[in-house]
Formats: C-alpha cells, structure tokens, sequence
C-alpha cells in the first residue's frame, strides 16, 4: 500500500468546497454520476476509433446502490464501466489538480452555494465534493485494455493510499462511507429525487438497486 500527499490545491479546494457548498451537499451525486457518463462516453469512441478497443464487450450503464445501518456504516455506490483508471490515472485525477483553470474556480469560489455548485461542474473538480457527505470514500478502478485493478482510499484529511484491488471488468466504483449528515442520502427516495433533477440528461442508462 502507498501512502501519498494531496497536492495543496486539492487541500485548499476540498476545504473551500465544503464549507461553501455545504447548503447545498446533495450536488455531489450530480457530479458523480456525470463523471460515470464521462468515462462512459470516452470508451464507446475508442470502441469504434481505435483497434486497441474494438475487442472489448461494452454495455454502458451506471449503477447506483446504498446500504441503510443502524447508526454509522452506511454506504451509498456510483458504479460505471467506461474506461477505467490505471495507478498513475487515479494519482493524477483524484490527487493532484493539474487541469488548467482550477486554480480560478478556488479563485471564484463565493458564498452563494447555487452560484459555486455550478461551477464545480464547470470546472471539473466535482468528485471532492462527496467529502461533504462522506467520512471516507473508496475508488476501486481497472483501465479498460489491462488486467489489474487499484484501489484508491481517502478521508479527504490526511492524504490517500493506493493499493492492488479487484474488479472483474473495466470501469470505475466509487464507494462513500456516510457520514451523519449523508445519511439522508441511503435512500432510495433521496437517489431517485436527485437524479430525475439533476441527470435525466445522461445518455446512458442509470439503475438503482
């Protein structure tokens, strides 16, 4: 297992994030969900652009589940199988900010939550925002064309760790461990409220089990 540092963007963003956006946590699955349908979108060109891809049997879909505890341990999942995250994928997307123009979203960031959960969007730093309703968040990943799986641990504080994991096929699973104030979102009532008004966009099919 290897332990890593955040970059201090990425501690700066997730630190703004959640106390700006707070009054308005429950864009976190909107972000999510849209970042499925992005890997979703990059492996149905390359299963018809590039050779290297064509082989692979592709169904796109997102599946949403939760579990329900009594008291802590609930879980809510975003699962996709588009193209998947290989080690050095997860070290660049989930813990280093590098993309241009984020460094102006901290810049941009106000106190207006409407107006800054757009611009998450925007500016494509959305998944830090599930560090609101999550204590720890699990990322267990395989890169479409490759055998092996990592998987990628953070509570948002104190760093990540990235280490061998398993999944059978390529794509991405993002597991939130709640925290209290996330506990209204194991719900079936909650997932299906959130994603009839923020995702009915999406070209793929979402499940909910």
């Amino acid at each position: 297992m290897a332990q890593h540092e955040f970059q201090t963007e990425v501690q700066q963003l997730l630190h703004l994030i959640i106390h700006s956006l707070y009054s308005n946590k429950e864009i976190f699955l909107r972000e999510l969900v849209s970042n499925a349908s992005d890997a979703l979108d990059k492996l149905k060109y390359l299963t018809v652009s590039d050779d290297a891809y064509k082989g692979i049997a592709f169904e796109p879909r997102v599946d949403l589940s939760f579990r329900k505890a009594d008291g802590a341990g609930s879980t809510l999942t975003v699962a996709d199988n588009g193209i998947g995250m290989n080690e050095a994928d997860l070290i660049d997307s989930l813990g280093t900010i590098a993309r241009s123009g984020t460094k102006a979203f901290l810049g941009r960031l106000s106190a207006d939550a409407k107006r800054d959960s757009n611009l998450i969007g925007q500016f494509g730093v959305g998944f830090y925002s599930a560090f609101m309703v999550a204590d720890r968040i699990e990322v267990v990943s395989r890169k479409a064309g490759e055998d092996k799986a990592y998987k990628w641990v953070s509570d948002g504080k104190s760093g990540y760790t990235i280490e061998d994991g398993a999944r059978e096929t390529q794509g991405t699973t993002v597991t939130l461990f709640l925290n209290d104030e996330g506990e209204e979102f194991a719900s079936r009532w909650s997932i299906e409220d959130i994603i009839k008004r923020y995702s009915n966009h999406v070209a793929f099919p979402i499940y909910l089990t």
